[in-house]
């Protein structure tokens, strides 16, 4: 290989591994792109649907099996994370929306609400996580074995809190989520076997950095008409940009008072992953077949998704350097006892 294809190859390289240290920043700044841009958004929405195959490619291929298999052995807390986010959060929203009567009053804003509840987390929970400082193996484990019931669950909760709203029927959604999910996970088994676990942690920045740009396909596409949208109808983006901030908030802090007892590093990192789901999957496994008004509140809902990183770092450095005194504590007290 010529020494000019080497560096032509070296720059790209370094450019992604850039952008890949920027961390939460680059996550932040995805929204601010994709406000400032909206032509780029239109060109970039029909491929989605490629954009979050890819992702789940790259989540898939990052997966540490060791991981996987070290907290299978300590099944309970996965198994009731899983149960809360797979199956409570959608009963809890689906009949909270109809206590609201949203399917009579606002039947679009219900298609948006129940595919953000019965939406697996986002494919980025365990990064962002880490990235947070915050326990990312059970973010990891969680992620993985709510994914895997989501082909079965969406469809399950679409038909009996949407039915007729949807363009897609629930066995074409669970088909078409079915296919996305194996695909990506047959493609990144088929990477990590020819690439090697370790060269793939060895570029980790620069993956890191193709991970934020094919995010920001998905976050331009959706962000496309916000700004038009607010100044022809305000009214109705300062609600729904509140309903957004507010469901967000809900699952977290439930979901982190709901497993406070096993530290609340982790139960936060729990929280995090409940609050952010991964509505781009919904939108691809719908072909973006979407209401106007499901398109808005998904737009919006990036709002505190990619916000919060950012916004909860000095929470969750507290949080850490928190347990962190407690774990010296401990040790501190039972190596006075030996004595």
């Amino acid at each position: 290989m010529s020494v000019g294809l080497l560096r032509g190859i070296a720059i790209p390289v370094k450019g992604l591994a850039w952008i890949g240290r920027q961390g939460t920043r680059a996550i932040a700044a995805l929204v601010v792109l994709g406000l400032a841009v909206p032509p780029l958004g239109d060109a970039l929405r029909p491929f989605v649907t490629e954009a979050i195959f890819a992702l789940l490619c790259i989540s898939f291929m990052r997966v540490d099996v060791a991981q996987v298999r070290a907290n299978l052995r300590r099944p309970a807390v996965v198994l009731a994370a899983t149960a809360w986010t797979a199956l409570a959060v959608p009963v809890l929203a689906g009949l909270a929306c109809f206590a609201a009567r949203l399917d009579v009053r606002a039947p679009d804003l219900l298609l948006a609400l129940m595919l953000q509840a019965v939406a697996s987390p986002m494919m980025a929970s365990p990064a962002l996580a880490a990235l947070m400082g915050l326990d990312a193996t059970l973010v990891l484990m969680t992620l993985v074995t709510s994914t895997a019931l989501i082909p079965f669950t969406a469809p399950l909760f679409a038909y009996v809190f949407v039915g007729s709203s949807m363009t897609l029927s629930p066995l074409a959604l669970g088909l078409k989520l079915s296919a996305i999910l194996g695909g990506s996970l047959l493609v990144a088994a088929i990477i990590r076997k020819l690439v090697g676990a370790e060269a793939i942690h060895r570029q980790k920045q620069p993956i890191d950095g193709a991970n934020i740009l094919i995010l920001y396909v998905f976050v331009a596409a959706v962000m496309g008409n916000v700004v038009s949208s607010v100044i022809a109808q305000p009214l109705l983006m300062i609600a729904l940009a509140a309903l957004a901030f507010a469901v967000f908030l809900v699952l977290l802090v439930v979901t982190t008072l709901m497993f406070r007892k096993i530290g609340p590093d982790r139960a936060l990192a729990l929280g995090l992953m409940v609050s952010q789901r991964n509505m781009g999957l919904m939108v691809a496994a719908t072909d973006g077949a979407l209401p106007g008004v499901t398109w808005l509140y998904f737009a919006l809902s990036q709002f505190p998704i990619y916000l919060a990183p950012q916004l909860l770092a000095p929470v969750a450095r507290k949080v850490v350097a928190g347990r962190a005194r407690s774990v010296d504590d401990e040790e501190g007290a039972v190596s006075s006892a030996g004595r």
